[in-house]
């Protein structure tokens, strides 16, 4: 009787990885797969994530019943390997099988020794995930064990790789087909024109990571401005970003300044030399207000007075805040909140407009 192997809670690519009994050994760890965990999160952990069934159930099936998947073999099977395979098949281990499609994952040489051999069945163990993760532990398997994969396998597989798991890092696909994360870098440079790519990379870790700085900073500010009081925890979560940058975002917003230092903005890796820094230059209100005024585009639009008369209305200007700092004491904390508040808002309008200054789009919260 076929004993049915667990299921993964889910066969997402990035949440479930890849589960499947090692081919070559009983009671090895299975593969290690990306899985986004928000950066130092709760009971989370720092290390590869792990979701091979160690050993798995075999079971004999029918040698008709297996059907032939994509190889990452460009040149097919090798004929003196699979010769040399008929000859010992007996001790060969069980062939990896996907069962929702019935194809080999990893095991082709042995299926065609098999028949060759005149084998009605053979022994398998299977595999639960997608036909994606599937061509993954493929690749996996031939360059850890066997007829090692050719240059051009390799690359090849890479490419597919980062056709179908365009989040997973250079680092995390390299160490799945065999190549150098630089190697990776170049092929995916070369098909970025053909394929969309995410805000993140998703590491060998797990962990998830913004490609820019400043996108992380820019979904934080967004969420202060809505919740100025969520714990720095919760922040980091949902913005894809340390406790420590959430902890920075906060305390800049709480001085009036850009959640962007250094002049950074989306799409950008760090500061670019010879441009001042958001937010960080003097303004003259009165006089940039003025400027406003005098502008055609502004002045001569019921829309653009509008604009200016609201703006008007929300410019603090000489001693007004020396009002609000005769308040009661007991009522300081209150209107300190209300401040910071209305601050975090400030902030993510200015960053929406340099977006919109720039041409990039405003990360969705």
């Amino acid at each position: 009787m076929t004993t049915k192997a667990a299921n993964p809670t889910t066969a997402n690519p990035t949440t479930a990885g890849l589960t499947a009994a090692n081919p070559t050994t009983a009671g090895q760890s299975g593969t290690d797969v990306p899985r986004p965990v928000s950066p130092k999160a709760p009971g989370g952990s720092a290390g590869p994530v792990r979701r091979g069934c160690p050993g798995g159930p075999v079971a004999r099936v029918p040698v008709a019943a297996l059907r032939e998947a994509d190889s990452p073999r460009l040149g097919g099977l090798d004929r003196g390997h699979l010769r040399v395979l008929a000859e010992k098949v007996d001790e060969l281990p069980p062939i990896v099988v996907h069962r929702p499609t019935m194809k080999v994952v990893d095991g082709m040489h042995r299926l065609h020794a098999a028949r060759l051999s005149n084998r009605e069945t053979v022994e398998v163990t299977y595999f639960e995930g997608s036909e994606k993760e599937a061509f993954v532990l493929a690749v996996e398997a031939n360059v850890k064990h066997g007829l090692p994969l050719s240059l051009p396998d390799r690359k090849e597989s890479a490419r597919r790789i980062l056709r179908n798991f365009p989040e997973w890092s250079d680092r995390a696909i390299a160490a799945r087909v065999g190549l150098s994360n630089k190697t990776v870098g170049a092929l995916r440079r070369d098909s970025a024109a053909h394929t969309a790519q995410p805000a993140v990379r998703v590491g060998r870790d797990g962990r998830v990571r913004p490609l820019s700085p400043a996108e992380g900073r820019l979904r934080a500010c967004h969420i202060l401005s809505r919740k100025p009081d969520a714990p720095l925890r919760e922040i980091a979560e949902s913005a894809g970003i340390s406790v420590e940058t959430a902890r920075n975002v906060r305390e800049r917003l709480s001085r009036g300044e850009s959640p962007l230092p250094g002049g950074e903005t989306p799409g950008e890796p760090g500061p670019r030399p010879g441009r001042p820094a958001t937010g960080s230059q003097p303004v003259d209100l009165g006089a940039a207000l003025d400027a406003l005024k005098r502008d055609p585009a502004v002045r001569y639009t019921s829309e653009g007075r509008a604009m200016v008369r609201w703006l008007e209305g929300r410019i603090i200007r000489g001693r007004e805040a020396d009002l609000v700092m005769r308040a009661p004491a007991h009522q300081a904390t209150k209107i300190a909140a209300m401040a910071r508040a209305v601050a975090a808002r400030w902030n993510e309008i200015a960053a929406r407009l340099e977006c919109r200054a720039t041409g990039d789009a405003f990360p969705a919260s």
